[in-house]
Parts: structure tokens; C-alpha cells; sequence
């Protein structure tokens, strides 16, 4: 498998530490506000990535970070009155629920902040003792000048540099970040009374999840585009430092998301949560329009954009409830190689959908030419199981798929009604029969007469 390594800039072979084993750490969310689309699509990219390795064969360990404690979760507290665990558990549950509402796969481990404290502490202790550290009033920081390989990573030169490090004229250099945050609010340890910095916790918690012991180097660390600098670069020069090995062997990143050609920012007031786009089509429909430009581009949200990425899904589902009742066969194995080829090389998702989409069309024009083509249908039927499994979609019962947005009081007088006039059509009531299809047809609703009785949907 190919993947765009940041680090170096392009296309590596992907060869793992361990054969056949891919360790990965994705850098998830601060919990202090529901997920928004950016979330999304570094959840979706890198669910992708994880989805195409266990197809190929990998055996994968996917690790996903909370951090739950932040200079931005300390405001929400002071705003709210509310404990630092009641609001983290809220934003905690809420993106989990977005996460399964999108059919990203549960991490395998998913640690949080605050249940790695003694792991940071010792880390940071670790740098100390090497001399790369030193200790301000407000708490000890790294010295990004004893690292002769800091902006490796990013490749950064002298502009911006300070961008989202906080400011302290104290410091011996803009460059550098607090490691523990002196605080009397928090933990005690043997750093002093506080709490870690945002860029203290990965190196830790990496440390913990996948090795337990200083001789470590995972194959992936992922996140979105915004923490290559200065986040994923000053977790890149701890590890280096503290322990004189790489964190990891591939960086990879995920473009921004966009409104209206604007990088998507609270800070700019055009962040659009997963749940507001969840009020307009089925989380697959939001999956299916995020993951449908590659994951490294910039994405631009537009609501006509996701509208019109359900239709191209509702396709795929007129197949699958063309081929309802049928159990699947093998994969064609063409088909099967075919998309694997394309997202084995940097996840190539534009390629692997046009596989699908002439799949799509041969097998609506066959199945019209030859409708009982039994063995046919068990191969499709196996086709999209095998889509399913690799892009996350088509998990939804094909008639409920359209049948979305209907409420289940709806769903009750519509059941009512179908059988109001089923019953009118026995009595030979023909007029009330029409009269009663006009109506459901008012209220946005098709009917279809099938040999297993009346379905619908929603136009």
C-alpha cells in the first residue's frame, strides 16, 4: 500500500514495524463542544485508511485520544458552573454518538487525559533529566533550542511560528510550549501542583497503548492538517528528546474543511456541527459526501453538495433493494481487486467510486435484461456486501434507507392508511383505493405493489 507521508513530503511504500501488523494514533478530539465537520473528516479519512489495511490483510491497532483536560474545557467550566467531568462526559458521549451515526469504527483504545497524568508526568521528567526543559512561574516548558532537528516535521520556516503556541514574554524562545502548567486547582506530582499542556499528552499516552517501555516507534500518527505544526511537531521533538527514537514511522494528515472557500473555524463563527448536518440527511449521506474527495484536499461544505452526494447514494440502495431476498455468493474478484488497487494507492477514493459506479450501471442494464438471473444477483449481492465493508456504507435496511426523515407517528397513519387501502381494494373499492394513494402521494409519500405486499418511501 502507498501513503503520502508528510514528513517527506510523498508517496512511501507502506511497510510496517512488525509484518502484517499496523499500529496507528490519531489525535481526537478536546471535548468541550459537540464535533464538528472537521472532526468528521479526519474520523472518516483515517476510518478509511484502517477499513482498506484489514481488507488487505493488516492486522490493525487503532488507538484514539480524548483530551479532557484544556485551557478551553477550564472556560466552558467558569462559563457553566459545571464539573470538568461533566462536561467532558457529555462531549465524550456526543462525539461517540456522531462517530457511530457516521459508521466510523469504535478505536480499539481510546484513552483519555486525564487517565494518563503519572504516564505524562514521567515523560516530562524523563526530559528534564536530559536537560531539555526549564521552569518558568507559570510551569515548565520545552527548549525547542537544544533540538537540532526541531521543524523536521513540518518544514516550517520563521514565519508564523508562534501560530496557536501560547504567547510569555518570559520564554526563552516564541517557539517554545508548556509541558505542565503549574496550578493549584489540579494534580499533585512531582513536577509540582498542575495540569499537562495540550502537546504533553500524545507522546505519553503512544508511549502507554502501544509499548509500555522506551524502545517504541509507531507506524502511523494521523490527524487533521491544522496539527501538523505546532502540535504533531512538538510531540515529534519530545519523543526525539526524551527518548532519541522517532515517534513515528509515517505522519499523515487530512485536509481542512471549508465553507464558501473559508477553512471551517469556531474562531471565525462558520463551524457547522455533524449534528446540524445530521438534521438534513442519514449519517451514512454525511460519511458518503466527506469521504468523496481525497482525504489530503481541502474539502468545501455546501448543503447542495451533501444533498445532491445522498441522490448518488440513493442509487447504490435502488440496487440493493433490487436485490432484496437474495443471500450473496463470492465477490467478483475483479470488482475486489479492482477497488483495493485504487485505495491502496494514498486511499483513492475517486478512483474506487468509479469502480462502483460502472459496476452500478452494468448491473442495472443486465439485471433489466435478465431479471431472474439468480446466480448474477448473488454475485452483486456479494459486491456490495464487500463496499460495505471497505467504505462504511450501506448499512441501513434498503427500504428504511428511504424511508429517512419520517417521524414514527408518521410512520404509524402511514401504515394506517396502506392498510386502509389494501383493505379497500378486497371490497373491490377501487375509488377509495385512489383516493387514499392520492393522499400519501400529498404527503410526500410513493407506494409500490410488490408479490410480498405494499412498500413505500419517501419521495
Amino acid at each position: 500500500m502507498q501513503i503520502y507521508d508528510s514528513k517527506q513530503k510523498k508517496k512511501l511504500e507502506l511497510i510496517p514495524i512488525k509484518d502484517k501488523f499496523v499500529s496507528i494514533y490519531v489525535c481526537g478530539p478536546t471535548v468541550y463542544d459537540d464535533a464538528h465537520l472537521g472532526h468528521a473528516k479526519s474520523a472518516i479519512s483515517f476510518d478509511l485508511l484502517r477499513r482498506t489495511l484489514l481488507n488487505l490483510g493488516f492486522a490493525v491497532k487503532f488507538v484514539r485520544n480524548y483530551t479532557d483536560i484544556d485551557d478551553k474545557i477550564l472556560k466552558k467550566m467558569s462559563q457553566s458552573g459545571q464539573s470538568l467531568e461533566e462536561i467532558t462526559n457529555r462531549y465524550t458521549k456526543s462525539y461517540e454518538d456522531d462517530m457511530k451515526s457516521l459508521n466510523v469504527l469504535a478505536p480499539d483504545i481510546a484513552p483519555k487525559a486525564t487517565e494518563c497524568i503519572k504516564d505524562i508526568v514521567c515523560y516530562i521528567q524523563d526530559l528534564q533529566n536530559r536537560g531539555f526543559t526549564y521552569t518558568l512561574k507559570d510551569g515548565i516548558y520545552f527548549d525547542t533550542s537544544k533540538d537540532e532537528h526541531y521543524l523536521s516535521l513540518s518544514a516550517r520556516k520563521d514565519e508564523n511560528l508562534q501560530a496557536r503556541v501560547a504567547n510569555n514574554d518570559d520564554k526563552k524562545d516564541p517557539k517554545d510550549f508548556v509541558l505542565w502548567k503549574f496550578d493549584e486547582n489540579w494534580y499533585e506530582s512531582e513536577l509540582g501542583k498542575g495540569r499537562p499542556g495540550w502537546h504533553s499528552e500524545c507522546v505519553a499516552m503512544i508511549k502507554k497503548y502501544f509499548s509500555g517501555d522506551e524502545n517504541y516507534e509507531i507506524d502511523i500518527h494521523a490527524g487533521g492538517l491544522d496539527l501538523l505544526f505546532p502540535h504533531h511537531e512538538n510531540e515529534s521533538a519530545q519523543c526525539r528528546c526524551a527518548y532519541q527514537k522517532n515517534l513515528a514511522k509515517y505522519w499523515l494528515h487530512n485536509g481542512f474543511v471549508q465553507i464558501s472557500g473559508e477553512k471551517m473555524s469556531k474562531s471565525l463563527g462558520n463551524s457547522f456541527f455533524v449534528k446540524d448536518a445530521l438534521n438534513l440527511v442519514p449519517g451514512e449521506a454525511l460519511r458518503f459526501y466527506l469521504m468523496s474527495s481525497h482525504y489530503r484536499a481541502n474539502f468545501n461544505y455546501s448543503i447542495q453538495d451533501l444533498l445532491n452526494s445522498k441522490k448518488r447514494l440513493d442509487k447504490i440502495y435502488r440496487l440493493k433493494k433490487r436485490l432484496n431476498g437474495v443471500l450473496g455468493s463470492e465477490v467478483e474478484a475483479k470488482f475486489k481487486s479492482n477497488l483495493l488497487e485504487f485505495m491502496s494507492d494514498d486511499l483513492n477514493i475517486s478512483g474506487a467510486l468509479s469502480v462502483l459506479d460502472e459496476m452500478l450501471n452494468l448491473a442495472n442494464e443486465k439485471l433489466d435484461k435478465e431479471p431472474k438471473n439468480k446466480a448474477y444477483k448473488q454475485i452483486l449481492v456479494a459486491n456490495l456486501e464487500f463496499v460495505s465493508n471497505l467504505l462504511g456504507i450501506l448499512k441501513i435496511n434498503e427500504f428504511e434507507w428511504f424511508q429517512w426523515g419520517v417521524s414514527d407517528k408518521e410512520k404509524i397513519e402511514i401504515s394506517n392508511l396502506i392498510q386502509k387501502r389494501n383493505d379497500a381494494k378486497k371490497e373491490k373499492n377501487f375509488a377509495l383505493a385512489d383516493e387514499i394513494r392520492s393522499k400519501l402521494e400529498k404527503m410526500g409519500i410513493c407506494i409500490m405493489d410488490t408479490p410480498n405486499g405494499t412498500i413505500w418511501e419517501k419521495v
